[in-house]
C-alpha cells in the first residue's frame, strides 16, 4: 500500500481539524503541537524502505540507491525489475546489475520516436536491443547490439506485450537518465 501526496494531505487536514477541536476545548497554554513535517518523512522514509527492500542489493550498489533516493527512481526500478521477470529478460541477461553497463537501449519492431511512438512495423520482429561499444581490431569504438528478448512478429503481438515492451525500455532509459545527471554533477562540482 502505497501513500500518495493526497494522503498525507488528508491526514494533515485531520490533524489540522484535531488540533482546532482541541483548542476549542482546552485553553492556549494546553494545546498539543504536532510536527506534520516530521510524520510526512518518516511516511516517505519508511515507503522508501519498503521499495528498497523489493530491489536487489547488487543492483542498488551498482546505481547508487537507498531509502533517502526519490521514491518515483525506486518505484521506477520496482516496475522494471516486475517487467524485466515478466518479459523473460531475466533469460538472457541473468545478472540484472549489469543491466546498466550498455550505453543504450532500443526495440526493433515498434517505433519509440515522437513520430511513430508504439506503432508497430509491418513484417518486422520485434526485440530489446541493448547497445554496447567495444575496440575493434583497430582500437576504435563500434557499436554491437546484444538481443536481451525476442518476441516474435510485430503485427502478432497482444497490445499488453507490446506496451509491456515499450515500458520496460523506457524504464530502463529513465533510470539510466538518473545516472547521467549524476555524472554531471560531479563534473559541475569540480569546477567550484
Amino acid at each position: 500500500m502505497s501513500v500518495t501526496l493526497e494522503r498525507l494531505r488528508s491526514i494533515n487536514e485531520k490533524l489540522k481539524r484535531k488540533i482546532e477541536e482541541k483548542k476549542s476545548v482546552e485553553s492556549e497554554s494546553d494545546a498539543i503541537t504536532i510536527d506534520a513535517q516530521n510524520i510526512i518523512e518518516d511516511s516517505i522514509e519508511s515507503i522508501n524502505k519498503k521499495l528498497l527492500s523489493k530491489i536487489p542489493q547488487e543492483l542498488a550498489k551498482t546505481v547508487e540507491i537507498d531509502e533517502t533516493s526519490d521514491r518515483v527512481r525506486l518505484e521506477n526500478l520496482v516496475r522494471m525489475l516486475e517487467l524485466y521477470k515478466k518479459l523473460q529478460i531475466d533469460k538472457k541477461a541473468s545478472e540484472v546489475d549489469k543491466l546498466f553497463i550498455y550505453k543504450a537501449m532500443n526495440i526493433s519492431g515498434i517505433g519509440l520516436k515522437e513520430e511513430d511512438f508504439g506503432e508497430i512495423r509491418e513484417g518486422k520482429y520485434v526485440q530489446i536491443i541493448a547497445i554496447t561499444y567495444e575496440p575493434d581490431k583497430n582500437g576504435k569504438k563500434k557499436a554491437k547490439n546484444i538481443s536481451l528478448g525476442y518476441f516474435g512478429k510485430a503485427e502478432t503481438l497482444s497490445k499488453e506485450s507490446k506496451n509491456e515492451i515499450i515500458e520496460f525500455v523506457l524504464r530502463w532509459r529513465y533510470e539510466k537518465a538518473f545516472q547521467n545527471l549524476k555524472h554531471y554533477k560531479i563534473l559541475l562540482g569540480k569546477l567550484k
